[in-house]
């Protein structure tokens, strides 16, 4: 039954806070829409924590999605094997895992550390990048375990939790799917899963906001002030 729950019931309840919590607040708490920044406050390692944490939890949202939506026919039908799927996965994963990793754990330490940034910072902040750096660590955890599969020339794991990702995208959730998956890659997806039912009560929000029209804007010419003679 608790299984059931979990790969059942519990993404569309994930799901669906995540959705209308993001509206509900947009529409009552414009104020706090937003990503409470504290680099004025103090910009040591912030350049780097940043940029690598974003670039792996972007690259690792989009590899997922990709990974895991795509149908598996789409994959043979472009030469591209199971195993080598797998081993795709495996090495995108722990580079782009890493990265966040890193990056992630520096932005943590800097908020542990440093007082004047603990202080401007509220707690669900420092709860949410806690709870996504456990993410990561049980996924980083999954790698150990895909490397000793795809070795052996196993891809089943991988085809089911593909094939439970879709059955829960088209409305037809089978749990029974991940009987035969080890814990940790359960345990992920929970606390994945969870990420997004957190979502709209932290921070996170802003990246509804994403600046992506700044890619297509047109080019700016910018002029220094003269001096009058």
């Amino acid at each position: 039954m608790i299984e059931k729950f979990f790969f059942g019931a519990y993404p569309y309840l994930a799901l669906a806070i995540f959705l209308i919590g993001s509206w509900v607040r947009f529409d009552h708490e414009q104020y706090s829409w937003k990503a409470d920044s504290t680099q004025f406050l103090s910009k040591s390692g912030m350049r780097l924590a940043s940029n690598f944490f974003h670039i792996g939890v972007l690259a690792i949202f989009f590899g997922h999605a990709a990974g895991l939506l795509t149908p598996h026919h789409v994959f043979m039908s472009l030469g591209v094997s199971d195993l080598s799927h797998q081993w795709m996965a495996i090495l995108a994963g722990a580079v782009f895992g890493g990265l966040a990793f890193i990056g992630g754990l520096i932005l943590w330490l800097r908020r542990m550390s440093n007082r004047r940034v603990r202080a401007a910072g509220r707690g669900r902040d420092l709860f949410i990048l806690t709870w996504i750096l456990l993410t990561l660590t049980l996924g980083l955890s999954t790698i150990p375990t895909s490397i000793h599969h795809a070795s052996e020339g196993d891809a089943a794991v991988m085809i089911a939790l593909a094939e439970w990702v879709q059955s829960m995208i088209y409305f037809r959730p089978d749990p029974s799917l991940l009987e035969g998956v080890s814990s940790v890659y359960k345990l992920h997806i929970v606390a994945a899963l969870t990420m997004f039912l957190l979502f709209p009560f932290t921070r996170l929000v802003h990246i509804w906001s994403a600046p992506i029209g700044y890619l297509g804007r047109a080019y700016q010419i910018v002029r220094a002030k003269r001096r009058a003679v």
